[in-house]
């Protein structure tokens, strides 16, 4: 499949079609903007950009247990970090009176400061600032097996949990009255929302992964009339930031992910002049 992908892209006139770490990287951002576009819409719905954002910078307390674990590849650390966190976040907000923005906060600090603590031990920080901006031209045909394994992950925890996690963000007690889970349902949601922000970040980058999540959606709220166009305007806007952007970034020479990160933003603002009233 990478085969026929790499030679359907080699066949474009341009330069940048003609290497293959740019095919690879290509077929990366594209799944990873699908992934991020679709879960935003729900991300903005349940009003969790915040948790989002707190999800990509604890990922660093990933990397640190998974180096001090002595893991080659801290990927797994991160996820079950990240899994913990979400997990943590959903049983705090239903058994305390806090809001959600101040428990957040308070995960947020303790795993930030907690990642750190242990990455500055002994003056080594600094091997880890790849997962601060990212690299998505180092991605391989595994690292897109992996994608694709959980972009099916997210097709199929949408299809059992889509009509649950609408309802409670449109109303939780109406959900509660329907008899849903409205705990395992936020839950489910919050822990498939930290696995593919922490998959992504390593591509990403930790500063700039949220604005992938937050910006291709909040632009299509602009624009939708019902929930249909809203999921395929957030994804069609993901996709279209993600290509724009790196094939901006080759020519600029400049960092992928804070490219795609401009064009989210060029598209989140065009669309301010066509906002539906």
């Amino acid at each position: 499949m990478m085969s026929f992908w790499q030679q359907m892209i080699g066949l474009l006139p341009f330069e940048w079609a003609k290497f293959a770490f740019m095919q690879n990287a290509l077929l990366a951002a594209l799944l990873a903007s699908l992934l991020l576009g679709v879960l935003g819409t729900m991300v903005i719905s349940r009003q969790m950009a915040f948790f989002s954002d707190a999800v990509g910078h604890a990922a660093l307390t990933g990397v640190a247990i998974g180096a001090l674990l002595g893991l080659g590849d801290p990927l797994w650390a991160m996820l079950v970090f990240s899994a913990l966190l979400a997990l943590s976040f959903s049983f705090l907000r239903q058994r305390t009176k806090a809001s959600a923005d101040t428990v957040i906060g308070l995960i947020m600090s303790f795993a930030v400061a907690l990642g750190i603590v242990i990455l500055s031990r002994r003056g080594g920080f600094s091997r880890y600032s790849q997962y601060l901006i990212g690299d998505i031209l180092s991605v391989g045909p595994a690292d897109i097996v992996k994608l694709m394994v959980l972009l099916a992950a997210v097709a199929g925890f949408w299809v059992f949990y889509f009509n649950q996690i609408m309802l409670l963000s449109l109303s939780p007690s109406l959900a509660k009255s329907r008899r849903i889970n409205t705990g395992l349902a936020e839950a489910a949601f919050s822990v498939m929302t930290a696995l593919v922000v922490t998959v992504a970040i390593q591509w990403v980058g930790l500063l700039v992964i949220n604005a992938l999540l937050i910006l291709p959606a909040a632009a299509a709220r602009n624009l939708a009339g019902n929930m249909r166009q809203y999921l395929w305007l957030s994804a069609g806007f993901g996709l279209a930031a993600s290509l724009t952007g790196l094939v901006a970034s080759y020519y600029w020479a400049t960092a992928s992910g804070a490219t795609m990160v401009l064009a989210a933003m060029a598209i989140y603002l065009a669309t301010l002049a066509f906002k539906r009233k």
